[in-house]
């Protein structure tokens, strides 16, 4: 069989180029860096930085998956996202914090975490090749 017919779940996992890692790896710390800028945005400017910091999250995690051609595109900057978030969540010994216990924040989180869920799914992922006809034509 060739690589055309069959399924790509049929075909054997490849390592990604080093461009395509290094890409990935650039949109993890841009979601990191999206993170804390809408962390901090989020508490100034109430209703206004919130949205921003939300549209934030969401233009980067669907351009990374249009710069990529795929949903890891997305994916990759949603998980630095989170991961900086949560760390930020968390009280320092001398009782500094990033987020208040206040709804603001808790729509920041689980909004976030939900823009990312919808990022990831709206994504447009890799098409197979060949002609564009449905099956039993």
């Amino acid at each position: 069989m060739s690589d055309r017919t069959t399924s790509a779940l049929a075909q054997p996992l490849q390592r990604p180029s080093f461009g395509r890692a290094a890409a990935y790896l650039g949109l993890i710390v841009l979601g990191a860096l999206v993170g804390v800028a809408g962390s901090l945005v989020q508490s100034g400017w109430f209703p206004g930085g919130l949205l921003l910091g939300l549209a934030g999250e969401a233009g980067l995690c669907l351009g990374g998956a249009r710069a990529t051609g795929s949903r890891a595109g997305a994916v990759a900057p949603a998980g630095g996202w989170i991961v900086a978030v949560i760390l930020l969540t968390a009280s320092r010994p001398e009782g500094d914090f990033v987020f208040a216990a206040g709804s603001g924040s808790y729509l920041f989180l689980l909004g976030g975490m939900a823009v990312a869920v919808i990022c990831a799914t709206l994504a447009q992922g890799r098409q197979p090749d060949g002609d564009g006809v449905r099956l039993g034509k």
